[in-house]
Parts: structure tokens; sequence; C-alpha cells
């Protein structure tokens, strides 16, 4: 297995052609269009991130985003993908922890998201990250006729202790 690593950074409207190249290969028949995406990477309410081998900035190999307004007690993930050369490196993980991260960070209880019936490899990893299935969306998936499951990651709220050996 090749070692590959990535940066992350906050997205942009400059990494709008880049996404949606991204998008338009991976998302066959459902694929987000390129004003919706701008209007996601525009919004204040929501947090896109994007993924780089550090060598070469320009090359997109994966995005994720989340949809989480502010004093909002829930957010949602409203899309996350990785380039096919990029897949089973642990980079969608690091994009979901991410997006965890900066939802703790916002004040979030619990984070929403929808997967495809049909994607049991991303539904693995969202359970492995503490995401439970609520239920089915049937038909959700469109033109394709698949299902969603709807699953949410509840966030518990931070605890500080106090160190050993404080008074």
């Amino acid at each position: 297995m090749t070692d590959l690593t990535w940066q992350l950074r906050r997205a942009t409207e400059a990494d709008l052609d880049a996404i949606m190249l991204l998008e338009a290969s991976i998302f066959l028949t459902d694929a987000w269009s390129a004003e919706s995406m701008r209007s996601e990477l525009r919004s204040t309410n929501c947090y896109y991130l994007v993924a780089f081998p550090p060598d070469r900035p320009a090359q997109i190999d994966g995005y994720a985003g989340m949809l989480a307004p502010a004093r909002a007690k829930d957010g949602d993930i409203q899309t996350i993908a990785v380039a096919p050369a990029a897949r089973r490196h642990g980079l969608g993980r690091v994009l979901m922890r991410q997006l965890i991260t900066e939802a703790r960070t916002r004040g979030i209880a619990e984070v929403f998201l929808e997967v495809r019936a049909d994607n049991p490899a991303a539904q693995n990893l969202y359970r492995e990250l503490g995401f439970d299935q609520l239920g089915i969306r049937p038909r959700y998936y469109q033109p394709d006729d698949i299902d969603a499951l709807v699953m949410r990651l509840v966030l518990a709220a931070p605890v500080t202790e106090r160190a050993e050996g404080d008074a």
C-alpha cells in the first residue's frame, strides 16, 4: 500500500471547479449542480474542507461538507467524496473526523447524515465513528430509486477533570 498523505484546508469558491470534477466523476446520476455547490461554499452556515497532496495543492483528492448554523443544536453532513485513487487510505475517516471536530467547536449536539443503502463501505465507516441508524428514507436517491439510511451521531459534552495533584 502506497503511503499517501494529505493536507486539509477550508474549501473556497476557488475550489469549485476541482470539487465539481470529483463530484461528477463519483456521483454519476445524482451529482450536485455547480450552483448548489457554490451556494454551499459561500454559506456561513456551512463548513467545507478539501484534501490535497502537500506538493500538489490544486489536486483535490477529497472534500466534505457540513451544514451547521450558528447556535443550532444539530448539524448535517451534506456530502463527502474521495477520489478512487485515494480510497482505502483513511482519507474519508480524516475528513469525517474533522467535520465532527468542527461540529463540537460550533456547539452541535447531534450530527445527522444520509447514506445510500447500497454503500456498505460508507455505512461501516459511519458506524465505526459512532453513528447509529435512525431510519430509512425510501427511494431518496434519484433517479436510481435507492433508499437512504438516516444516521445520527450524538456528541458528548466536553468533560473537564482536575489533573492529579491539583488542589
